[in-house]
């Protein structure tokens, strides 16, 4: 029995960092796990970004109620879960996701929290386990699963090189050139196929 779990920010959503970069003018907040693999690292840098411009959670909500999920997305999901099980894992936190879930027709994600002031500054973020995303692959390996897993960054590998199948989906040149083994996918169409294929053996 399989479950597909699929990253979100860049695979099925927008960067929601990158989104909020541009409407608030801070360049620095276009950096991503494509380019910071310790997201630990990358989060308490953004914190100190936000703090150091005086913006708050309800800043970054604003800009994510005007973000639709990206063209194609919503059918390539609903496809997909005509199929098979899907999950999406993904670092983000609910106070980012919800609203993008109910585009999307609420799929079940996983994901993480934001620790935030009386005054809304976010002041950390809680990670829901370490290494979220091949942890949480291993767990239902563990229970039964074979998983096939697809994202576009440096912390979608390990979940994506553990699974029974995995795929790079609109990912970086670096990223597909250092792992050259791992198919790379820039379609919907080429990736639900791949994943049909894998759920046909």
């Amino acid at each position: 029995m399989y479950i597909t779990c699929l990253d979100m920010e860049g695979v099925i959503v927008p960067e929601i960092w990158i989104a909020f970069s541009e409407e608030s003018g801070i360049p620095e907040l276009k950096r991503t796990t494509r380019d910071e693999p310790d997201y630990d690292k990358l989060m308490k840098w953004r914190i100190g970004i936000l703090r150091e411009h005086g913006l708050t959670l309800k800043d970054i909500q604003n800009t994510i109620a005007k973000i639709d999920p990206l063209p194609g997305a919503k059918e390539f999901m609903d496809a997909l879960r005509a199929e098979c099980q899907t999950i999406i894992l993904s670092d983000t936190f609910e106070e980012f996701a919800a609203p993008l879930m109910k585009k999307l027709g609420m799929p079940t994600i996983f994901c993480n929290s934001l620790e935030v002031d009386k005054d809304g500054f976010i002041v950390s973020h809680k990670m829901r386990c370490a290494n979220s995303k091949l942890t949480t692959v291993k767990a239902l390996q563990s229970i039964g699963y074979e998983t096939i897993a697809s994202g576009d960054s440096y912390n979608d590998l390990g979940m994506i090189q553990a699974s029974k199948a995995g795929f790079l989906f609109r990912s970086t040149d670096k990223i597909k050139a250092d792992y050259p083994d791992i198919p790379a996918f820039e379609t919907y169409d080429e990736l639900l196929s791949a994943i049909r294929a894998q759920l046909k053996k």
